[in-house]
């Protein structure tokens, strides 16, 4: 009787230590085939095709380079009014709303976007301003060190708006820029680089 019993006990011990075996193999199997169908990305160029939102006919691209020390922006506008127009990326690359609101609030490059701290000394998804000229063109280049083109903040995918007024330091996070005269969502960029 203790025989049948020892050796019951040895049976179950197997068939535990194989199903535990098994089931960390399979989790290692699951493990392995997401790190190989999600990559991490390294993506080096962006850009945002900018359409007016109603009412409005403000066109544009704004291109993004990863350099060493953050991204390189350099955007070119047409039919903005004489003087300077905030643009920013904004949270969400949705343009759908005819006032370009489907966007969201600006995209935070340090922490949360639609949660920022009250004490934030900065205008969240600042990209400068725009300055028109009489014919209402407009050019700007600028290095955001905070922006990244890959990981969890990136912000492919997000939406670069051009507003109806320029920034005003004083009001962080938002800056009271005013309208938003045109959307684009921001997307990988052809480098001419086969993927």
């Amino acid at each position: 009787m203790k025989l049948l019993r020892n050796t019951s006990l040895f049976i179950v011990l197997v068939i535990f230590a194989v199903g535990c075996a098994q089931q960390k193999s399979n989790e290692q199997e699951m493990e392995q085939e997401e790190t190989q169908t999600t990559p991490a990305t390294n993506y080096t160029d962006a850009v945002a095709v900018i359409h007016p939102t109603e009412g409005n006919n403000v066109t544009g691209t704004v291109t993004f380079k990863k350099v060493a020390n953050g991204v390189q922006v350099h955007a070119e506008a047409q039919g903005l009014s004489e003087g300077k127009h905030g643009f920013h990326i904004h949270l969400y690359g949705d343009c759908q709303a005819a006032d370009g609101t489907s966007a969201g609030t600006h995209f935070n490059f340090e922490g949360s976007s639609t949660n920022p701290p009250e004490d934030i000394d900065r205008i969240t998804g600042n990209l400068g301003n725009l300055d028109a000229d009489a014919e209402g063109m407009a050019t700007a280049d600028t290095l955001i060190a905070n922006a990244k083109l890959n990981g969890p903040k990136s912000i492919i995918g997000r939406a670069v708006i051009i507003h109806s007024k320029p920034n005003d330091p004083s009001q962080p996070p938002i800056g009271a820029a005013g309208a938003r005269l045109g959307c684009g969502v921001i997307g990988l960029a052809n480098n001419g680089m086969d993927m």
